[in-house]
């Protein structure tokens, strides 16, 4: 049976990335490799054994085309009130909380926040299938 293990996403300065991702979600260098023509950079946390991965090719200049293709990484939150507020204060300008309904009932509270480089995250209230 097939295991997630990480995602990976081309950044353009590694700093401003670490930071974004130490600051909005906790998540630590694991491991960092230098190649010659890129860097790998891999972030996790004590919440998860699923690491995002950051690729930042050296000599890059223009930012990436993200396409038109939507997708997004996820993450869930014990509180989603307080952590949409920590991110304001953190100046990430977290989009408006969307309560999202299926049947009747309360399937997800989440909102959306931009990394520095324009990569969506999702930011779910943990509970139900969003643990």
């Amino acid at each position: 049976m097939a295991k997630t293990i990480h995602s990976m996403i081309r950044v353009l300065d590694e700093a401003r990335s670490v930071d974004f991702y130490g600051k909005a979600f906790g998540l630590k260098v694991a491991q960092r490799l230098e190649f010659e023509t890129f860097t790998l950079i891999y972030l996790s946390n004590a919440d998860s054994p699923f690491e995002l991965e950051l690729t930042v090719n050296k000599g890059r200049t223009e930012p990436y085309a993200l396409g038109d293709g939507y997708g997004h990484l996820a993450v869930s939150v014990a509180d989603l009130d307080s952590e949409h507020d920590r991110l304001g204060a953190l100046g990430f300008n977290p989009r408006k909380i969307v309560e999202f309904n299926r049947d009747g009932a309360l399937f997800a509270r989440f909102f959306f926040i931009e990394d520095p480089d324009g990569y969506k995250i999702e930011v779910l209230q943990r509970g139900g299938r969003f643990q």
